[in-house]
């Protein structure tokens, strides 16, 4: 059995954490799509669907605190551990995201 399948997850390396700064966000281009990574003001990372499920908006270029991103197309907001929609659009599933000995982000995606 992989380790994909004992999982249920897919690894992907994105790089070094270093390229997203402190309380801010990037969009990866991952297995067809795009996830929006955020490195918080702890340091703490999360990541979401990059997409806004509302509009479509650019959820990485979003204002984010320790909890929440707000969509910079029509403030729609998600909680940043559940993707849960704090202002009724669709609610988004998120995606584990740490970092590696070399302090590459690793993100885990659902197969």
């Amino acid at each position: 059995m992989s380790a994909e399948a004992a999982t249920g997850a897919q690894t992907f390396v994105l790089g070094p954490v270093e390229q997203i700064p402190l309380g801010e966000g990037r969009a990866f281009a991952v297995d067809g799509g795009q996830v929006a990574v955020f490195r918080l003001r702890d340091g703490s990372l999360r990541a979401l669907p990059a997409v806004c499920p509302h509009r479509g908006g650019p959820l990485a270029d979003g204002t984010i605190d320790l909890g929440v991103v707000v969509c910079p197309l029509h403030q729609h907001a998600f909680d940043l551990a559940t993707g849960c929609s704090t202002t009724g659009a669709d609610n988004l599933s998120p995606y584990e995201v740490s970092t590696d000995e070399q302090r590459n982000l690793v993100l885990q995606v659902p197969v």
